[in-house]
């Protein structure tokens, strides 16, 4: 089974029918000949919830199949936690949040997977949580890195603000920003803030997290 266009839309075909032995059983596949996660995750199942979006944005299908097709492809991005994450952990903690009001989680969702396989401890707090319960949790943990996703371009002030915020509490913690968002631009706002790095897609911040591993 190759990993190509026509996998992509036989998955997306399968989000699209609430079908998720199909999407499963794609997926398992996959792993089965060798194909790593992070393809997985950025050209099957990132890529096909990205189209899901568009296809609700022009109204070609209703916010029920477009949740749909988001739990779907959560619950088999769980189903494969406990044989990717590192067996072997180094001794740092990342806490990983959507910006608050946002409802999409699986893009920091996968983020979270890539630390955990690369031996980070990661507390993924997920969508719409509160800036001040995040800076409250985060003040429980020995947090090396803060990790944030955007997933919609008008929300950019309230990452800037939830930036300005967690800055105040935690003035040198370094600051990893990605999502859906910054393919309309944006990026250069981040300039604006010290210690803040963006990466566009999975393979980038991949080679980010080994780079941070290997300088301790």
């Amino acid at each position: 089974m190759e990993l190509n266009n026509k996998t992509q839309q036989n998955f997306l075909k399968g989000l699209l029918l609430g079908n998720r032995l199909l999407c499963s059983s794609i997926v398992k596949k996959l792993i089965q000949n060798n194909y790593s996660i992070i393809d997985i995750y950025e050209n099957i199942i990132k890529k096909s919830l990205y189209e899901v979006g568009e296809l609700w944005e022009y109204n070609k299908i209703s916010v029920a199949t477009e949740h749909l097709a988001s739990a779907i492809s959560e619950a088999i991005i769980n189903e494969h936690y406990f044989s990717i994450i590192a067996q072997q952990k180094i001794g740092k903690t990342v806490l990983l949040a959507s910006v608050e009001n946002e409802y999409h989680q699986i893009g920091i969702k996968m983020i979270s997977d890539l630390f955990e396989m690369n031996g980070w401890n990661s507390y993924f707090l997920g969508s719409n949580t509160p800036t001040v319960d995040i800076i409250s949790f985060a003040k429980t943990i020995p947090l090396d890195f803060m990790a944030i996703s955007l997933s919609i371009y008008f929300h950019l002030p309230e990452l800037e603000k939830m930036i300005r915020i967690f800055r105040q509490e935690f003035p040198k913690t370094p600051i990893l920003v990605g999502g859906q968002a910054f393919s309309h631009g944006g990026q250069n706002v981040l300039l604006n803030y010290e210690n803040v790095f963006f990466k566009p897609d999975l393979n980038s911040t991949d080679l980010f997290i080994k780079k941070l591993n290997n300088h301790g």
